[in-house]
This record gives C-alpha cells, structure tokens and sequence, in this order.
C-alpha cells in the first residue's frame, strides 16, 4: 500500500476539487518512550528540532525547497527497512543540505549507519536515536529549472 498525503492551499473563494471531510496532511507522529523528555531534549540537542514549552515539536513546512507532500507507506511485515530498530515505524526527515547535517550531527557524537547519495529522488542517511528508532535524513533532489 502506497499512499501520499499532501496538504492543500486553497485560496478564499477557490472552488475545492474534493469534497468536504477529507484528510489535508498529517497531523503528528506521536511515540513511546521511556524516557520522553530525555528523548526530546535528544532531538533538540542533537537534531536541531525546536521543542516547544509543552514538551512537542510543531515542524513547519516554510523552508525553501521543502517537498510539499509527506510520505505515508506501508512495508511488509518481513521488511528490514527498519533495522537495527526494533520499532515498528521509522521517521523521516528532511533536510537542506545532507552532508552539512551529516557534519553537525558528528560533532554530537552520532554516525550514520547508512548513506546513499545515488537515489533518484535525492540523498539519504540513516541514524538511530537513544531510544532505537530508525531516523530517514533526507535531501531531497532539487528539480532542475
């Protein structure tokens, strides 16, 4: 199952092409912890991710270049997209600049398990958070003009 979910700008007075009672985007990624304000304060040290007072990040899309959809998939079972984690969901970042966030998050003492620069839709690296999650960075690839 594949399935892309991408939020809609209407502008006041624009007729919409779908009906009212639909999904517009996602609305968070919410997850377990043991520890969870240990692993915010991870992603605001590490990642960069603005933690907001009520313990949450609110990532906003405004940054140039940012894909305009977030990507919603479905693996197999069987699938070892996902390891080393155990967790049953990986997430996805995107970022400006891969190799510049490569070198920020080494100082910080992490390393990529993965990378992939040779990907049709961009660039990738793969780390893992304090609590085992599975973290995507990704750049994505710029169209040409």
């Amino acid at each position: 199952m594949f399935l892309v979910v991408m939020g809609l700008s209407v502008m006041p007075g624009a007729v919409s092409a779908e009906p009212a009672g639909r999904i517009t985007g996602l609305g968070g990624i919410f997850f377990k912890s043991p520890d969870p304000k240990k692993l915010m304060a991870w992603y605001r040290d590490v990642l960069g991710i603005r933690i907001e007072s009520w313990g949450g990040a609110l990532l906003r899309y405004d940054a140039p270049n940012h894909p305009p959809v977030i990507t919603v998939n479905a693996f197999d079972q069987a699938t070892d997209y996902m390891a080393p984690s155990k967790r049953e969901f990986m997430l996805n970042f995107a970022v400006d600049d891969l190799a510049s966030f490569l070198d920020r998050l080494k100082t910080k003492g992490v390393t990529p398990i993965k990378r992939d620069d040779g990907d049709p839709s961009g660039k990738f690296a793969w780390i893992v958070d304090p609590d085992g999650t599975k973290i995507e960075l990704w750049e994505p690839k710029v169209p040409s003009k």
